[in-house]
């Protein structure tokens, strides 16, 4: 994995251009920690993830899964586990984490790219739910991911087909934010990072926490999730001094 920042954002990439970026337990640790230490960094916003060169990820390394055949259930249990706590960690980040997609997600690469706040692609880009091809079945909460936004049946047909599904396409139903023109992907995902990063720490933390619970809480649990954390927002001086700005071109 290859780590910069700039300004305020830090940019995390995967970098195994001999397997177009595969992922395993390397990377999830490296990123992991990452995460971590970018979590008590008040000088870093936002977190920018992307693949190096022109390609996402192309999922799990087939050897290193081939291998876990030999492993114990738990010995597999437990290679899996590191995976799910990333994507555990970027769902529940204080900080804003924006996927940057070029050239194409596929398997345990688009769950991966499922799993950010936010997500850019470039036109042309590809995902694919790639699993069934190998005989197997998917992971890092890639259904749990693509059923916040899609139909049953065209999660169904993803998952079993193993069918390219367009960044175009995903953009039309919600999924992608925003498209970009090949090639710059991560640097409109670097501009997104700088602005957000700029903003109210507290209060983005607070709004990512709230848009993540939306997922799966009744009305009444989530109203009662706005109503604490809008306490808390009205007594924190981020408030004050951003409702000052708000109010002073007015008094002008």
């Amino acid at each position: 994995m290859l780590s910069s920042r700039n300004d305020r954002v830090l940019q995390l990439r995967i970098h195994s251009p001999a397997t177009r970026n595969s992922i395993g337990p390397a990377f999830f640790e490296a990123a992991g920690q990452a995460l971590r230490e970018a979590q008590g960094d008040p000088q870093i916003g936002a977190i920018v993830i992307a693949g190096h060169g022109d390609f996402f990820s192309s999922g799990g390394n087939l050897h290193q899964l081939a291998a876990m055949a030999g492993k114990t259930e738990p010995e597999r249990l437990a290679r899996l586990e590191i995976f799910h706590g990333l994507i555990r960690q970027i769902r529940r980040s204080g900080k804003p984490v924006i996927m940057a997609v070029e050239g194409g997600a596929a398997g345990a690469g688009m769950s991966l790219a499922l799993s950010g706040d936010l997500l850019i692609a470039s036109q042309g880009a590809f995902f694919t739910a790639a699993y069934v091809k190998a005989g197997l079945t998917p992971d890092g909460g890639l259904t749990a991911l693509l059923s916040e936004s899609l139909p049953r049946q065209l999660v169904t047909h993803l998952c079993l087909t193993g069918a390219r599904i367009t960044a175009e396409r995903l953009h039309e139903l919600g999924v992608v934010n925003e498209l970009s023109n090949p090639g710059e992907a991560v640097d409109r995902a670097m501009e997104l990072g700088r602005r957000l990063a700029a903003g109210p720490p507290r209060a983005t933390a607070r709004i990512l926490q709230l848009c993540d619970s939306a997922v799966t809480a009744d009305l009444d649990t989530q109203l009662g999730c706005e109503a604490e954390l809008m306490v808390q927002s009205l007594g924190d001086p981020e408030a004050g001094e951003g409702i000052a700005r708000v109010l002073k071109p007015r008094a002008g």
